[in-house]
């Protein structure tokens, strides 16, 4: 006979993920923390879920075209990251705005908010996007390919900075939205642009190879985009935007710049180190060594994203809590979070230990590649624990607009003692690709601690947005 017990938790667990699908409009700031976690948390995991998915499915498609193609791809990605910090940067200003008003019960000042964020974000990125575009080949060069990658390489990394708009309005919006707590209308879009970009790229690299890639990345992102622009213009969600939003309002637009500048830094900062460790190990290992690397690092990401989904969730936690002067649960909301999230990443670590050749193997059949994408995933693997635990702290603090100290922790950790380190271990002690591929987990742990010291110590519960 069936179990009446078991039977009534699995109905409400179904009727849990069904609400958090749903996209309803909750009250994260009264009722269950758990209940509150796992509804804003569902829909942001598997929003970042699929987006990678697509990561893997782009390096499967790409691998087909050979090293050059790899190391473009993620030498591309490593300079485009700056392109996702600005994104990142004014996303976490408006998701701290946006849910501190949305705490207040204010859901038309957060449109406001939401809307002069468009305004910043526009400005931010025709620079990059030009500049880009204009010296695709250069950048290529300074990040240490060589001249048959730059020669092969250039149109692909042309097509990404010219599209790099759609980038940042995707990852903008959707940061409104889950300030707002609309996690599940934010997983719909990064979900249009990753499947339309799964089903693209195979047969845009078919027909264009590399080009078709930066082609197919281009058009998922901007139907992402189109898709959040009709939600917010026309939905009846939470967050609706008229044109009176777009009034310029100096004193908001100023907050955000407050909040979202050293937000861009905090990730400017971390891709900034991703970029040395990877021409690290270009120069050190040569370009076997390169596209191992950017193999591991794409599975490395495939399973941060979902727990980067989970973090998302307590910085709206915090920011709403904070907006409704609960300063316990919003305390509590995070403490539950981490939990979570270092769970999750202690699989993940036992996975990469022990599964990580016939994992790399699945995307390249160069023996030498794939000797360096073991080793890479094996050793970055060892610190996901922290990973994870850092994430969360983070975010907790970027959600409460507290944006400095993140940026503070990222600057020790990564630029005075996550790049010293590895070029010690790569060139002095001669260790080479190795030598940078330790320093990531031993960084992360420093950061991950210093999080959760500066967490603890409580002073982001007095910061005003």
């Amino acid at each position: 006979m069936p179990d009446p017990v078991q039977n009534t938790v699995y109905k409400r667990a179904y009727l849990l993920i069904k609400k958090s699908l749903n996209g309803e409009e909750q009250d994260y700031t009264s009722g269950n923390i758990r209940t509150a976690v796992f509804l804003l948390a569902i829909p942001m995991i598997l929003e970042l879920s699929l987006e990678s998915v697509f990561a893997l499915v782009d390096m499967f498609f790409v691998g087909k075209l050979g090293q050059n193609a790899i190391a473009t791809v993620g030498l591309t990605e490593s300079v485009v990251s700056l392109v996702y910090s600005l994104a990142i940067g004014i996303s976490t200003a408006a998701t701290a705005i946006v849910a501190r008003r949305i705490g207040e019960k204010n859901p038309d000042a957060a449109a406001h908010a939401g809307a002069q964020s468009l305004i910043v974000s526009l400005i931010g990125t025709l620079l990059i996007s030009i500049l880009g575009s204009v010296y695709a080949g250069e950048i290529l060069s300074l990040m240490g390919a060589s001249a048959e990658v730059v020669a092969e390489g250039t149109i692909f990394t042309r097509i990404m900075f010219a599209g790099s708009s759609a980038i940042m309005f995707l990852f903008l919006i959707n940061g409104i939205f889950r300030g707002a707590g609309d996690a599940a209308m934010a997983m719909k879009s990064l979900w249009i642009a990753s499947l339309i970009n799964i089903i693209l790229c195979p047969i845009l690299i078919h027909y264009f190879g590399l080009k078709g890639a930066a082609i197919a990345t281009v058009t998922g992102r901007s139907s992402g985009v189109l898709y959040q622009c009709y939600h917010l213009f026309k939905g009846d969600g939470i967050i609706k935007l008229r044109l009176s939003h777009f009034r310029f309002d100096f004193s908001i637009v100023k907050s955000i710049i407050n909040i979202g500048w050293p937000a861009t830094l905090q990730f400017i900062i971390a891709s900034g180190s991703w970029i040395v460790l990877a021409r690290l190990v270009a120069e050190t290992g040569g370009t076997s060594a390169s596209a191992g690397y950017q193999i591991a690092i794409r599975n490395v990401v495939f399973f941060i994203l979902p727990a980067w989904g989970l973090s998302n969730a307590a910085a709206t936690l915090v920011g709403q809590n904070l907006g409704a002067k609960q300063m316990l649960r919003a305390e509590q909301s995070v403490m539950l979070t981490t939990k979570y999230n270092a769970i999750f990443m202690s699989f993940v670590m036992i996975l990469f230990l022990f599964f990580a050749n016939p994992i790399i193997r699945f995307f390249s059949t160069d023996e030498t590649v794939i000797a360096y994408g073991v080793q890479a995933l094996q050793i970055i693997g060892t610190g996901y624990i922290f990973y994870g635990i850092g994430m969360v702290m983070n975010q907790a603090l970027n959600g409460a607009g507290d944006t400095r100290t993140p940026t503070i922790i990222n600057f020790v950790g990564f630029w005075l003692f996550q790049i010293p380190l590895a070029y010690f271990l790569a060139i002095v002690v001669g260790l080479k690709s190795t030598g940078a591929f330790i320093a990531i987990p031993v960084a992360e742990t420093l950061i991950a601690l210093l999080a959760w010291y500066y967490f603890k110590k409580g002073r982001w519960k007095e910061v005003k947005v």
